[in-house]
């Protein structure tokens, strides 16, 4: 890509009510995204406009207000680094996009990301405003091949054959789904690959607990010692990265 045509765009960072500038990045039409925490009840901040009145995804699909997303600045960024020259990208549970905008920024422009959602719980079936939101977001970031898989990830897996070298899930938190995803799309991934759960750790001020799902699956499966072919290599906030060991 050629620099002089690269424009630069803003992560933005919401505390004490402000939306701070952050280390530029570089996408293909511009972006701006607020990280948690957006959320006053916990923080005792107050949330900023966009957040507070213009929470629907339309707005986002509009241009009206930043991708608001549902993970920390911490957490982003350990997404750009484990997602880095990836080639074969697998995201479960999408929503407005803020993580699979990372997952494009970062990963090789020569790769395929997959993004699988249904996207079913839209009121307005036939505009369903957080898929044009979402589509609308990812496409401001990177250049690699989307794929775009409209289903949930249970019937998504039945036809996939291809090796992934980073799967990202984040889709239904019951813990029984995580579990299922872990079963189902974890055998595809290579040595050395990685595999990414959101909302899996209690950490200080944080949103999980020892309930969550997510939480549960990563204890028994990497700090029980169930998935010994895994390793834990970095927790960021609620993100864990757990690594296929190679040999």
């Amino acid at each position: 890509m050629n620099p002089e045509k690269t424009n630069t765009f803003r992560h933005a960072e919401m505390f004490g009510g402000r939306t701070h500038r952050a280390m530029p990045t570089s996408a293909s039409n511009g972006g701006e995204i607020i990280f948690r925490p957006f959320d006053a009840a916990n923080s005792g901040v107050r949330p900023p406009f966009s957040v507070r009145k213009l929470r629907h995804p339309l707005f986002s699909w509009f241009g009206l207000r930043p991708i608001i997303a549902q993970h920390t600045r911490a957490e982003h960024d350990a997404l750009l680094r484990w997602v880095c020259d990836r080639r074969t990208v697998v995201e479960i549970g999408v929503a407005e996009g803020a993580s699979a905008c990372a997952l494009r920024e970062a990963m090789s422009p020569e790769g395929i990301l997959y993004l699988i959602d249904p996207f079913h719980l839209s009121r307005v079936p036939l505009i369903n405003t957080l898929r044009r939101a979402a589509h609308a977001a990812v496409a401001q970031f990177g250049a690699c091949r989307v794929v775009w898989i409209e289903q949930f990830s249970q019937a998504a897996v039945g036809n996939w054959r291809e090796p992934i070298d980073l799967l990202f899930i984040d889709g239904d938190h019951e813990e029984s789904a995580v579990r299922k995803d872990w079963d189902d799309w974890s055998r595809f991934v290579v040595p050395g690959g990685v595999v990414l759960f959101h909302d899996a750790r209690v950490f200080e001020n944080g949103w999980p607990d020892l309930t969550y799902g997510p939480v549960r699956v990563v204890n028994r499966l990497f700090r029980d010692g169930e998935a010994i072919e895994w390793r834990i290599v970095e927790e960021a906030d609620s993100l864990i990265v757990v690594e296929r060991k190679e040999g």
